[in-house]
């Protein structure tokens, strides 16, 4: 408290001016604003409201339509036809199906190195058929097709031309850009009413909380900690809110691992992580425990009644008694120099501690955390699933061909041929619902494997000003409710 009582002094004794934009405050800045290159959460959200995409997501995230609805007219034939809105670019052009083709074009062509490529190489032809109809024909079936296009649509005359979406985005979302001066401000203003939005990055978290308070922020979603949300919440002017996300926390084995590769250690460490402990004490309530693999129970794929490991160290004790291993059993558990992870996985050490095995935990900035991890140098770690909107995230985390050599996330070197045999099942289905009960088969076996252990669903927070109106939160945690949210004078 110390610590926030001096920040806050000096935050003061600046001049208090009036302020005509929504101001957010963000952690990390965005990277890119162009959809074809973008993959970072920040960027992705920002680029929802510059662009808009042929297909979106309901609430049970089965694809919906944005700018197109659409035909399937064959198992490998889909036509997309565009809708009335949406449709004028921010320069004044119209959009049709040629710009789409062009979007789509650009991606697929591998000298372009789109990172979205992977996802779409199933595509064989784009075919326009009129400025408001665009087919596409595939290599093979696919029941997941439409979710797929969820690119924004630039312009092909400003493809055509190399322009650099990247700095100067011309989309046809809600939002367009005013300025981007420096890597940490970014100024948008809304089509609607003029509103103008500010994306500020205060990286520091006590420092962006007290920009709240100050009022130089309105807006500050998630990247708090519960020490700093306890704080906010008793001041007067700060309002709070959470919602339920559907953010995938895990703990992460090496399957390969001589150790960690039996099934008696990795059952008995999920029976030693006391998870509701964790998210009461360091996560502030704001998590709940997941049981289900990847998907929250909610999604239309997801599985909502696998069981869950319960805190029982007398478990986990008698599971280790049957390994012939040194006593204690040492593990090593990766994770990254952020002080809530390091916290949480303090705890976790204690935890294990209690029922036989030291863990050596190791600590590293983001780039060589994530580096060891990519390239599978991990005996164990934890990390979180973000965003996740398609079933075929299993077949990139599982599958045995898709291990980080082959460009894939099966990071553990899981090897399971009844797995890929149940991933290439689902992918194989001729509807959603076929689909989501292979899915489920699916998520049942990963249980039973337990290549991860899985940990929580944290919630989103929201912390606002009282001149906010408006602005609510999204289980994706995207920013869309900007297009809406108001600044009460």
């Amino acid at each position: 408290m110390k610590t926030y009582l001096i920040l806050f002094i000096i935050i003061l004794s600046g001049c208090n001016e009036p302020q005509d934009s929504l101001r957010f405050g963000l952690s990390k800045a965005p990277i890119s604003l162009d959809p074809r290159f973008v993959t970072d959460a920040t960027s992705t959200r920002i680029n929802r409201l510059l662009y808009r995409q042929l297909v979106d997501f309901d609430g049970n995230l089965r694809p919906t339509s944005d700018l197109a609805t659409w035909q399937q007219l064959t198992p490998i034939h889909y036509s997309f036809k565009l809708g009335t809105e949406g449709r004028d670019f921010h320069n004044g052009m119209r959009l049709t199906a040629n710009d789409v083709k062009a979007t789509y074009d650009f991606i697929l062509d591998t000298t372009n190195a789109s990172p979205h490529r992977g996802s779409l190489t199933l595509i064989k032809q784009i075919i326009v058929q009129d400025e408001d109809t665009i087919d596409f024909i595939l290599n093979k079936a696919d029941i997941l097709f439409p979710g797929r296009l969820t690119v924004g649509i630039l312009p092909a005359i400003l493809i055509k031309n190399q322009h650099t979406f990247n700095k100067l985005p011309v989309g046809t979302g809600k939002l367009k850009l005013v300025d981007w001066p420096q890597a940490g401000r970014l100024l948008l203003v809304r089509q609607s009413d003029g509103q103008l939005i500010e994306f500020l990055e205060v990286k520091d978290p006590v420092v962006r909380a007290l920009k709240l308070v100050k009022g130089e922020l309105d807006i500050i979603q998630n990247d708090l900690s519960p020490e700093l949300l306890n704080w906010l919440e008793k001041r007067p002017e700060i309002k709070i809110a959470k919602c339920q996300g559907s953010n995938f926390s895990y703990f992460a084995f090496n399957m390969e691992d001589p150790t960690t590769k039996q099934f008696a250690v990795r059952e008995a460490i999920a029976y030693a992580i006391n998870r509701k402990e964790i998210i009461h004490y360091l996560l502030g309530n704001a998590a709940r425990p997941a049981s289900s693999f990847l998907l929250s129970s909610t999604h239309w794929a997801g599985h909502p009644g696998l069981p869950s490991y319960p805190y029982n160290p007398e478990k986990a004790k008698a599971l280790l008694k049957q390994i012939d291993a040194d006593k204690p059993l040492k593990i090593s558990y990766k994770t990254s120099n952020n002080p809530t992870r390091i916290r949480i996985a303090t705890v976790i050490k204690q935890q294990l501690a209690t029922v036989g095995i030291d863990m050596d935990l190791r600590t590293y900035d983001w780039g060589t955390f994530y580096g060891d991890v990519k390239a599978g140098r991990f005996q164990t770690y934890s990390l979180a699933w973000v965003g996740i909107k398609m079933p075929d995230i299993f077949r990139y985390v599982f599958h045995s061909s898709s291990i980080p050599a082959n460009g894939g996330a099966n990071r553990g070197l899981l090897n399971s041929p009844k797995i890929d045999h149940l991933i290439e099942q689902a992918e194989q289905a001729v509807s959603l619902d076929k689909g989501a009960i292979l899915y489920r088969a699916l998520q049942k076996e990963l249980f039973a494997e337990l290549p991860y252990i899985p940990l929580w669903y944290e919630d989103h927070v929201l912390v606002t000003g009282q001149r906010v109106s408006g602005y609510n939160l999204a289980a994706d945690g995207n920013y869309d409710s900007l297009i809406s949210a108001q600044i009460i004078n």
